[in-house]
């Protein structure tokens, strides 16, 4: 072989190992690009699958049912043969004291950490008075009222006390009786007390007892402001009392109530007949009362009866086994009862039942010694329990509603912690109408705080779910066919010059700030949309007659005009007819407004429609976010038209078909996939915006489908209460479900879009 051919051979090699090098680098980025693709997508899908199971990480304790642990069991009374029944149990916010009172006017503190009895005490009464009724007004100290079989009525606070003790980690527990409106009776009644209770609201406290003949005694004491208080924050706070005695009105009273608003006296007789007294008309002399058979119509026998926290409502249990709440309404001369809810505890005789002090929880022992604990709000059961299979003669829940504590006759002490941490959440409570105190009828209500301590959550996402569906439908009615139209002439019709400018420019659109969309259609297109109501709507209806107008008015022009614009160029003459077209529409709804609506359509739509009229409303969030939603759906459905295979319309062309029908039959169906995918991901794009419905609309949590109407949306519901909310409260908790919620929307809408997208894909696929 020659030199040259040996030459050429080595040059051939050469150029052959380089080309196999760079086969293999292009390999080893093919792979690289693979795996970090791979690697990305399943980066997504993890993060995706990690958020989900986060956010039911979250929500999931507010479905688990309540739980009562171990019991504690112990023996702190006196003995059996010096033991009397007790009278009332009450427990401290610590739940480290229990006060017992017997009926002969025995106080005794038991200390739950030694289960012993750590100090006695006793009304300063005769040996032979006895306790006929006793009422307790939660609070530390422990403020009641006590009447006696004499007819007389005191007022006691029972300290339980703590305080740090003088050696590190001792603890001081100063426990005593004391008199703060002095060792004399509050009240007398004649004969023997049958029904008291006390009730305190700001400033007010009162006393209301009924004697053995019917006779009401009614005290109400006004805090005084003094130089003494200002000075001396440890004074005992002064009261002005007043006393109002009533002729003889209910001589069999069982029980007798005040109203949380401290406006009616209530009062249950022995044929379970329920009558209100007047407050004010017991002080002026008045005979204003009312009564109800409504309870006497309860199928049971009332056994034992409650007022629920905020004293709004009365519990009801009875011989068959039904606890019910009544509402309780005194109008137009009438005392209405309203049973909202009825719980089938049990189907024996129930004992006893207990309310909390803080929470619609509600307890309640049947004659077997079973437990059961009640949300009304949830209308569920949230736990039960049988206790002893002795009787129980007296049952306590902590303030916090965290400990249970009975006595049975036997003189034993029972305490079983409760855990429930959400009792007020339900799928009922979030999804279905609720009845709630001091509404006329079950309805769907968001409101997660109140001006009051003691207050029914209102957590119903039945609103928020509307309003979100609401602003995305007025958003989609909008940017829906303004973007495909756009979509389908700028891909089909525009001159590829022109579409090189406007695609960008739309585009660009989607660049904006949501929060500056926000910001104008909130400051701005609000007020002005609201002074040119009647012209919005003229605009609506004239501009695109006008448009259709001009076109019809070009098609009649001479052929030497038209032809004098490139074709595709045609849409750029209808700039000015556009905005002619706005200015006539707004100019000429003036004298309309004048002319048909008497100068003001606000108050015409008001009175003549019952339409009410908010500057921020869904017309307003329509406007702002179809204006965000535009650019996404016409970017991707422009894409979809715009790449449909041109020799596909020029076939249809060429075979006699019209620019229309080869649109509608070859472009639209072949792009069909790309424009419902388009559509879908702008819904999902509208159902989770945020700071435009936030700034927009009034934030009104109401389902109200009025188009001049706002609403609250569950992503601006987030975005306003997640900074005010307390960590893994159960407002904390319902807010992680909204997410979870939009999380599983966006999931369901996307699913059903890339089904029917695949679908479309394969039937309208060229191979």
């Amino acid at each position: 072989m020659s030199h040259a051919d040996n030459s050429t051979f080595t040059a051939a090699e050469r150029l052959r190992e380089q080309a196999k090098g760079r086969r293999k680098y292009r390999e080893a980025l093919d792979r690289a690009a693979a795996v970090t693709i791979s690697l990305g997508g399943i980066g997504i899908l993890a993060t995706l699958v990690l958020l989900l199971v986060y956010l039911i990480y979250v929500v999931r304790p507010l479905f688990v049912p309540a739980e009562i642990s171990s019991v504690v069991s112990f023996s702190a009374a006196p003995s059996q043969a010096a033991r009397l029944p007790p009278v009332l149990l009450s427990m401290d916010e610590r739940t480290e004291t229990v006060l017992r009172l017997d009926q002969s006017g025995q106080f005794s503190w038991i200390d739950l950490g030694s289960e012993s009895i750590v100090l006695t005490s006793r009304l300063p009464v005769a040996r032979s008075a006895e306790i006929s009724a006793v009422a307790l007004l939660s609070g530390e100290p422990a403020l009641m009222a006590i009447g006696l079989d004499s007819g007389e009525v005191f007022l006691v606070s029972a300290e339980y006390g703590a305080a740090a003790g003088p050696e590190s980690g001792a603890r001081n527990l100063p426990r005593r009786l004391s008199y703060p409106f002095g060792r004399l009776p509050l009240l007398t009644t004649s004969g023997s007390v049958s029904a008291l209770a006390i009730s305190q609201q700001r400033n007010e406290l009162q006393v209301v007892a009924v004697g053995a003949n019917g006779q009401i005694e009614l005290a109400t004491g006004s805090r005084q402001s003094s130089l003494t208080a200002l000075l001396d924050p440890a004074s005992l706070p002064e009261y002005e009392w007043r006393v109002a005695r009533v002729e003889p009105q209910i001589p069999d009273a069982t029980r007798v109530f005040i109203d949380g608003d401290h406006q009616y006296v209530l009062a249950l007789d022995a044929n379970d007949r329920l009558s209100a007294f007047s407050i004010r008309a017991l002080y002026e002399g008045g005979d204003e009362s009312f009564s109800s058979d409504a309870i006497a119509n309860q199928p049971g026998k009332v056994v034992d009866a409650e007022m629920l926290a905020g004293g709004r409502s009365l519990m009801i249990a009875d011989d068959l086994g039904q606890v019910g709440q009544w509402f309780i309404d005194v109008s137009d001369g009438e005392l209405l009862l309203h049973q909202a809810r009825v719980f089938q505890a049990a189907m024996i005789p129930l004992d006893q039942i207990e309310s909390e002090q803080r929470r619609k929880n509600v307890a309640v022992v049947d004659v077997d010694g079973v437990f059961r604990l009640f949300n009304t709000t949830a209308a569920r059961l949230l736990t039960e329990q049988a206790l002893v299979d002795e009787e129980i003669e007296a049952m306590t829940l902590s303030p916090r509603g965290d400990l249970l504590l009975t006595e049975s006759e036997s003189g034993q002490f029972l305490a079983y912690p409760i855990d429930s941490p959400h009792p007020e959440i339900s799928w009922s409570a979030l999804w279905e109408r609720v009845w709630y105190e001091d509404y006329a009828e079950p309805a769907y209500v968001w409101q997660s705080s109140a001006s009051g301590n003691v207050y029914e959550p209102k957590y119903s996402l039945m609103p928020l779910t509307f309003g979100t569906l609401k602003a995305a439908f007025y958003a989609m009615l909008l940017a829906a066919p303004l973007a495909v139209c756009g979509a389908i002439f700028t891909g089909y019709f525009m001159a590829p010059g022109m579409r090189r400018t406007v695609k960008p420019l739309v585009e660009l659109m989607e660049a904006l700030p949501t929060v500056v969309l926000g910001f104008l259609a909130g400051l701005w297109l609000a007020p002005f949309v609201e002074q040119n109501l009647l012209g919005v709507f003229a605009l609506v209806i004239l501009l695109p007659v006008t448009i259709l107008t001009a076109s019809v008015a070009w098609m009649f022009l001479p052929k030497r005009i038209r032809h004098r614009i490139p074709e595709g160029w045609e849409a750029a003459l209808l700039v000015p007819v556009v905005i002619l077209g706005s200015w006539f529409a707004l100019w000429v709804a003036g004298p309309f407004e004048f002319w048909l609506f008497g100068g003001d359509i606000k108050a015409w739509l008001g009175s003549e429609l019952g339409l009410a009229y908010d500057q921020r409303n869904a017309m307003i969030v329509g406007f702002a976010m179809g204006f965000a939603v535009i650019p996404t759906i016409f970017s991707i459905a422009e894409d979809a038209i715009f790449t449909v295979p041109r020799q596909l319309s020029s076939g249809s062309l060429a075979l006699g078909a019209t620019p229309w029908q080869t649109l509608s039959q070859v472009v639209l169906p072949m792009a069909s996939p790309g424009i419902f995918s388009a559509l879908m991901i702008g819904l999902g794009r509208a159902v989770g915006e945020t700071m435009i419905v936030l700034m927009a609309t009034g934030n009104t949590p109401i389902m109200d489908i009025n188009l001049f109407e706002g609403m609250r949306t569950l992503a601006a519901n987030i975005a306003v209460e997640v900074p005010e909310t307390d960590v893994n409260s159960s407002h904390y908790r319902i807010l992680f479900l909204s997410a979870l919620v939009l999380f599983a929307f966006t999931f369901i809408v996307n699913t059903i879009a890339e089904v029917v997208r695949q679908r479309l894909r394969r039937r309208y696929s060229l191979i």
